[in-house]
């Protein structure tokens, strides 16, 4: 009785991860067929923060292999689909998993799901509307009369993308540290007494996704990131799980004392 129960179980999970499969795979679809059909508006505004920093007369993107702009719109409408069908996506997936939770963990769920939306686009954002017009701005200086940029479209998406996906993913910083603190993997303390080694990882962390090696832009990147690594700190120090010195101290002489008990005393 109890494995039918069981079975019947499982299979009313499986129908139901089936339909919310279908609706999301139909988003989609849906999502591919309107992005691609403006992709190349799409792709427009990918270049948009370039095209003004090019030297006059070379305001333009090549394309060095026949099939390559189809390839690239194509790539510009899944990742609009992506974009669009997200919304669709996390409700079936908050559909699937609310049932099995409680009402604690529903709230937290939320919380961390909205957050982290939330940081991922403020970084996608500060990568378009800051980093890429002052980056862009310093690359071009180097072209010269003899010298013309001839940027391939392919190259450039594959550029840009790879960078506002980094900017998105390191402003997850604040909530990476409040998860370990909530934890209790890491303390509020803890992450406080590693303020200078966070400094120098931050600082590597913006040499490598920062497209240009000057100092500028990587301070555009670190000092957000700086601020980010503070908050994250405000939130374990808040939310996050910490043994009291004292309560470590009592477990310690509590285990000592039961260590010790019966010994020195001999059987009368």
């Amino acid at each position: 009785m109890a494995e039918s129960l069981k079975s019947e179980a499982l299979t009313e999970h499986l129908k139901e991860l089936r339909k919310r499969l279908i609706v999301s795979v139909a988003a989609a679809i849906i999502g591919f067929v309107i992005s691609y059909a403006l992709s190349e508006q799409l792709y427009g505004i990918l270049t948009a923060p370039l095209l003004p920093q090019l030297p006059e007369g070379s305001e333009f993107l090549a394309f060095t292999n026949i099939v390559e702009p189809f390839y690239i719109y194509l790539k510009v409408g899944l990742l609009g689909a992506i974009i669009i069908a997200s919304p669709v996506i996390l409700h079936q997936i908050w559909g699937f998993v609310a049932p099995g939770l409680v009402e604690k963990e529903k709230r937290w769920f939320l919380i961390l799901v909205g957050a982290s939306t939330v940081l991922f686009l403020s970084g996608i954002l500060f990568a378009y509307f800051v980093v890429f017009p002052f980056g862009f701005k310093f690359l071009m200086g180097y072209a010269t009369e003899d010298l013309k940029p001839f940027i391939s479209m392919q190259k450039y998406f594959t550029l840009v993308t790879r960078l506002l996906l980094a900017f998105g993913i390191v402003y997850q910083l604040p909530l990476g540290m409040l998860v370990v603190a909530r934890l209790g993997l890491v303390s509020a303390a803890r992450m406080i007494s590693w303020w200078r080694y966070a400094i120098v990882a931050i600082f590597l962390v913006s040499a490598i996704v920062t497209p240009t090696p000057d100092i500028f832009n990587q301070l555009l990147m670190a000092g957000p990131l700086i601020i980010l690594y503070t908050i994250g700190v405000l939130l374990a120090r808040i939310f996050g799980k910490e043994r009291s010195v004292t309560s470590k101290e009592s477990d310690d002489t509590n285990d000592d004392d039961g260590d010790h008990s019966g010994e020195g005393y001999p059987d009368e």
